[in-house]
């Protein structure tokens, strides 16, 4: 197998928050290139529609001329980014102009690394080709099913698995540059097809992991949707509290309207903290809503908050915790300048 088994969470040689809070740049922006997806995955709030409607949440693809603008409002930054995730709530190669994306950001040079997730049903060579040639540093891959009929009962979806494999097994010989990373959700395998799993694709990755499923979507109970314990986290790790969600301090979500959230994981919109058709990425990013939010988080009034209060983000799947710097976190929060 030439993939290495590590996940695509970069553990080692993070920077540590608490000497870096207050940003005056972001170092991570998901922005959101299509808030539809082909796919009705059982874990995925995006995979209920009845759900979605609910919430009047716009779907569809981001316009070309808005991402423009938020690929140029990031040039008022004092320096680039660390990642520009081109993904959020759907899946991003249903917008046509995907490529053209990868390409504005990466000549526009405000992004050291550029990276997107997809459900992978989408690579055939016609349509990856563009996007590896518009430069994306790397593309994670969430495999669903290992077969047409496990696809079709998870995710809702009609997959051919041999071509699928053949997709990506094209986009890995042509991948240049590109680092490609490939997971999967264990909670419903076998042992056998753990098995299958590193077999079919571990020499078409650079990277391979099987998961835990974990309860990240705010007001969605995963595990009572799927009726599978969640006491591990997504890689095996204990399952922790923390009072200060660290993201907040370090990233911030564009959804596909231009509305943008204060979080990633915000699928209702709930969180919303501006808007990028009248607003500016720079002015959100300083100004006094999402300001509220950190000042919040760091006296300890997290669990206050109705949509950030059960996050399962922060207890089964946190890189990073800042909650023992609260105190002196606080103060340079509150006195920072925009």
């Amino acid at each position: 197998m030439k993939a290495q088994i590590k996940p695509r969470i970069n553990q080692e040689g993070r920077t540590r928050l608490e000497e870096v809070i207050p940003l005056e740049t972001p170092f991570v922006l998901f922005v959101d290139p299509s808030s539809a997806c082909n796919f009705r995955c059982k874990f995925c709030p995006n995979g209920d529609p009845a759900l979605i409607r609910e919430t009047g949440r716009w779907q569809g693809n981001m316009d070309f001329s808005l991402y423009r603008k938020i690929i140029d409002d990031l040039k008022a930054f004092p320096e680039p980014l660390k990642v520009l995730r081109l993904y959020k709530d759907g899946e991003p190669f249903l917008n046509k102009r995907f490529a053209d994306m990868v390409r504005y950001a990466k000549q526009s040079g405000v992004a050291r690394f550029i990276d997107t997730t997809t459900n992978g049903s989408l690579l055939d060579p016609e349509t990856i080709r563009p996007v590896l040639d518009a430069g994306i540093d790397r593309i994670n891959i969430s495999v669903d099913g290992l077969s047409d009929q496990q696809f079709l009962e998870f995710a809702g979806a009609r997959v051919n698995f041999d071509r699928f494999v053949d997709n990506i097994r094209h986009l890995y010989a042509m991948k240049g540059e590109c680092e490609i990373l490939i997971k999967i959700a264990g909670d419903f395998l076998s042992p056998a097809d753990k098995e299958r799993f590193f077999s079919t694709f571990g020499d078409y990755a650079d990277r391979i992991f099987i998961e835990n499923m974990a309860p990240c979507w705010p007001e969605f109970d995963l595990a009572d949707r799927l009726d599978v314990p969640m006491d591990t986290g997504i890689y095996g790790q204990p399952v922790g509290e923390v009072l200060v969600c660290p993201y907040i301090f370090y990233s911030l979500s564009v959804n596909s309207d231009g509305t943008v959230s204060l979080c990633f994981l915000d699928w209702a919109r709930k969180l919303i903290v501006g808007d990028l058709r009248r607003e500016s990425l720079k002015d959100i990013w300083t100004g006094e809503r999402i300001q509220s939010h950190r000042i919040a988080h760091l006296l300890g009034q997290r669990k206050q908050d109705p949509v950030c209060g059960d996050c399962g983000q922060l207890t089964h799947c946190l890189p990073d915790n800042i909650d023992p710097f609260r105190d002196v976190l606080l103060e340079k929060v509150r006195t920072s300048k925009p």
